[in-house]
């Protein structure tokens, strides 16, 4: 008790700020996703960065999406998000994510292109691909929405220490 107390009067002294990451802008957001590879991963990986920039999403957002929270509009996707860290009593919320004007960073033209290649139609939105290049059903993992944007962000020739899932809010 007494060395906690001691730590505790120190993190005061000195506060604990945590250790922030890099947002991305839009000109990252581009390079990160020019240098994807056209594989099912790779589609996943630009839906993935793409919706999380678009829709300003939490990573634990992005892996708790289903295939259901797309609702299709001639401006884009309507995005239900079930439940947030604002959101505790899961009132849940509307998100757009509409089209872009460059087919190359737009999220719905992204999440078209996974969906079909990735044969979705239900269950979760984002998944772990196997070494075969095939989708498996279970979601991603958060870890696994900042472990793609580092592997994004290194592609591009950017310092992946300053990027993490966060950086697409």
């Amino acid at each position: 008790p007494a060395v906690r107390d001691v730590l505790a009067g120190v993190r005061r002294s000195l506060g604990v700020a945590p250790a922030q990451v890099a947002p991305a802008v839009i000109g990252e957001i581009r390079r990160m996703v020019a240098h994807l590879p056209d594989t099912v991963a790779g589609k996943r990986d630009r839906a993935l960065i793409l919706s999380g920039f678009a829709g300003a999403l939490r990573r634990s957002e992005l892996v708790a999406l289903e295939f259901a929270d797309l609702e299709r509009r001639d401006e884009g996707y309507l995005v239900r998000i079930r439940r947030s860290k604002g959101d505790q009593e899961a009132a849940g919320q509307t998100v757009a994510l509409p089209f872009g004007h460059d087919p190359e960073t737009c999220p719905v033209t992204a999440i078209e292109a996974w969906l079909e290649a990735a044969e979705i139609n239900d269950g979760p939105l984002f998944r772990p691909v196997n070494r075969g290049d095939h989708a498996t059903g279970r979601p991603l993992s958060p870890q696994s929405v900042a472990l793609i944007v580092k592997r994004a962000a290194e592609a591009a020739g950017l310092d992946p220490d300053r990027y993490s899932g966060h950086s697409l809010r």
